[in-house]
């Protein structure tokens, strides 16, 4: 088994390998993952933090020992928590990283940060204050950024940042937490997930208090929420059908 990380702001996962294929989510600077399958251009990946898997361009990773991933998996994560950042390479070269980057394997890369950086597991009531800072981001299926990010990777990286894994897609989210009965019992920071007419969940969001939802759709926007699901007042109607509000923490 290979290993490879990250070491570019924002590389894309793509559903096949191609430059043309469907980007199904992105890794931001410091990632690890294993290496399933390597091609001449393009290598299968799957990510260590939530066993995610695509394809990505073998010009944007470099490899790393079975040992550094080992060791990656028990050092404590250490997130950049500054919307754009950088880091800087031996030659004085500088690279971009962006809000939610995994700062703590730039030793690894030999890369040197200096800025403002979360690594602990924070109480629940600072999810809020995280996903307050990509609000007005553009919707991007795939993205996990504030330069475009989708529903259930603007959950993730809002989790991820205060300590706590989520899985990738809206759908497999759902698998997660307890789920409660009434939009009442929620807390902000709970997860409300929303299905389409087969029944399917498609979306996901965080509850705010006083029964507001703050989620990506078009943008990350706040909403209303009520029992029957997302409320746009610049519509006036319903985006969204409820169908669980789950409390992961």
């Amino acid at each position: 088994m290979d290993y490879g990380i990250s070491n570019l702001s924002i590389v894309p996962l793509r559903a096949e390998a191609s430059d043309a294929s469907e980007m199904v989510s992105q890794l931001l600077y410091g990632e690890q993952f294993k290496i399933l399958e390597t091609r001449k251009k393009w290598s299968r990946i799957r990510l260590a933090f939530d066993n995610y898997e695509g394809w990505i361009d073998n010009k944007q990773f470099v490899n790393i020992t079975e040992e550094e991933y080992s060791d990656f998996e028990e050092k404590e994560l250490r997130f950049s928590s500054d919307l754009v950042d950088f880091v800087t390479a031996q030659d004085n070269q500088l690279f971009s990283i962006c809000l939610g980057s995994n700062v703590s394997s730039s030793e690894y890369l030999k890369h040197h940060f200096e800025g403002k950086s979360i690594s602990k597991i924070l109480p629940k009531e600072h999810l809020i204050e995280t996903a307050l800072l990509y609000l007005n981001s553009p919707y991007l299926w795939g993205g996990k950024t504030p330069f475009g990010i989708d529903c259930s990777g603007f959950t993730q990286m809002v989790y991820k940042m205060n300590g706590y894994r989520l899985l990738r897609d809206a759908s497999q989210q759902a698998t997660q937490g307890e789920a409660l009965s009434f939009i009442e019992e929620s807390e902000p920071g709970d997860l409300a997930f929303f299905d389409n007419e087969e029944g399917n969940i498609t979306h996901v969001g965080i509850i705010m208090k006083d029964n507001y939802i703050i989620h990506a759709h078009g943008k990350v926007r706040i909403d209303r929420l009520d029992h029957s699901g997302i409320f746009n007042y610049e519509l006036r109607n319903h985006t969204h059908k409820l169908r669980v509000i789950k409390r992961i923490v």
